[in-house]
């Protein structure tokens, strides 16, 4: 058909234009099979997938700094899968000409830094190693082009400085010497040869005129044997008939010793295997009997030997963990005991030694206070601890009496001020006579703590 489109087999047909593509190319990748192209709205490309040759020649400088002319051959492809179609046909629709150029600087540059890692001895020895490592190094690169490489070959090495010349000298002059050595190998083994051929030249004629003199012997014997051969077949014929006679008594008697053998060896010979067989059969098993009723009364009293051992090693475990943990706990309850009683001593020493201080610490602040003549201080303070129960006073003779109160709130706070000022009246008046007193006794004047009279809000009362 004109719109009907079939990719050979080793072509991808690229469809761009359909809403039908796959979600990461955005176009259709046909391969193995026709497809319908809508003209117009849909355009259809071909990507060969057919094996493609590069050829890599680069000059590179090993890790020893020689330099060297490396011509390599690398088969590759584009990948059979969906992804590695999309990313050569996204790279190489247009120009797949150029491939084989691209490819071949991507495995020159690979090749120049594995090359760089190497001596000129392992890249002349392991020349499948460092293909193998071309390979490998540019498998990322080769992938991300949707290229498979199926093989690189090293075809050829040089070097302008004969450094690989210098190092097959000493092989090919090793190789010289050997070769010299093994012609002269072959022509001392040529002659020896030679020599031999002649002696067994010499040989075989000496065995030749050996055999013609035998032959001779031989001829006259046989004369001389015909001559004589009347008696001496007359000799022969009484010679075979004795020998006969004596092969047929020989005959009876092996046939006697046979008859002898079947009748009567035979017979006593099993009789006394039978004997035999039964004697030993017999002693067998009383072995056997004696043997399984040693072991049976070996494994009981050992049994029982062994239960007496364990139930003793039991019972003496038993006692001595009893008698560990009765120490244990004695000595945990002896050592819980004393830490009690060391700290029920503690704080009742440290409790008496406290009290003892405080009681000491009293007495000597009143005997300091005696010693210094502030008798008038501690009377003042006297004085100043009664003076809030002279106030009170005052108030509670107050506080049972029927009082008219004039000018409403302020006749009250006029009264409650009264009250505290002759509560202040009387404790200047004591302040004064402690005052004059201390000063006669010729000791130090006591200031008393001067109180400023406490500030008090009114009590609103109803008129």
């Amino acid at each position: 058909m004109l719109f009907w489109y079939v990719p050979a087999p080793n072509e991808a047909l690229l469809i761009s234009g359909s809403r039908r593509g796959d979600q990461d190319t955005q176009f259709r990748i046909v391969t193995g099979h026709g497809c319908f192209v809508i003209p117009i709205k849909q355009k259809a490309r071909y990507l060969s997938l057919s094996l493609r040759e590069s050829e890599i020649t680069e000059e590179c400088i090993t890790t020893q700094g020689i330099r060297l002319h490396v011509r390599a051959i690398a088969a590759f492809k584009i990948g059979d899968d969906t992804a590695s179609i999309a990313n050569a046909a996204r790279r190489f629709l247009a120009e797949q000409n150029n491939m084989e150029e691209l490819v071949g600087k991507i495995f020159a540059g690979h090749l120049r830094s594995i090359i760089g890692s190497l001596t000129v001895e392992e890249i002349i020895r392991e020349r499948d190693r460092l293909a193998q490592e071309v390979k490998d190094g540019s498998h990322g690169e080769m992938e991300k082009l949707g290229i498979v490489v199926d093989s690189i070959q090293i075809q050829e090495i040089e070097d302008s400085s004969g450094y690989i010349d210098n190092i097959a000298a000493p092989h090919a002059a090793a190789i010289a010497s050997a070769a010299r050595i093994a012609s002269a190998k072959a022509d001392m083994e040529a002659t020896q040869q030679e020599q031999s051929a002649e002696a067994l030249n010499a040989q075989y004629k000496r065995d030749t005129a050996i055999k013609t003199a035998g032959f001779s012997a031989e001829i006259e014997e046989a004369k001389a044997a015909a001559a004589q051969a009347g008696p001496l077949s007359e000799a022969k014929a009484t010679q075979n008939v004795i020998e006969q006679q004596t092969i047929l008594a020989d005959k009876a008697a092996d046939l006697t010793d046979k008859r002898l053998e079947s009748e009567v060896r035979r017979p006593a010979d099993a009789e006394a295997y039978k004997t035999l067989t039964l004697a030993d059969a017999n002693r067998d098993r009383v072995n056997a009997e004696t043997t399984a009723e040693a072991f049976r009364q070996r494994t009981i009293a050992e049994a029982g030997r062994d239960t007496v051992n364990f139930q003793t090693e039991a019972e003496a475990n038993r006692v001595r963990k009893i008698a560990q943990a009765d120490a244990e706990s004695a000595k945990v309850r002896a050592e819980a005991d004393a830490t009690a009683k060391k700290h029920e001593a503690d704080g009742d020493a440290y409790a008496q030694r406290t009290v003892a201080e405080a009681e000491s610490a009293a007495i000597n602040m009143r005997a300091d206070a005696l010693s210094e003549g502030n008798q008038a201080l501690i009377a003042a303070n006297r004085l100043i601890e009664s003076l809030p129960a002279l106030v009170a006073a005052a108030a509670e003779g107050i506080k049972g009496s029927n009082l008219t109160v004039l000018n409403g709130t302020e006749g009250v706070n006029e009264m409650v001020a009264g009250v505290i000022g002759q509560g202040l009246t009387i404790y200047d008046s004591l302040r004064k006579s402690v005052a004059a007193s201390s000063s006669t006794n010729g000791s130090t004047p006591v200031k008393l703590a001067e109180t400023e009279p406490a500030k008090t809000e009114p009590k609103k009362v109803q008129p």
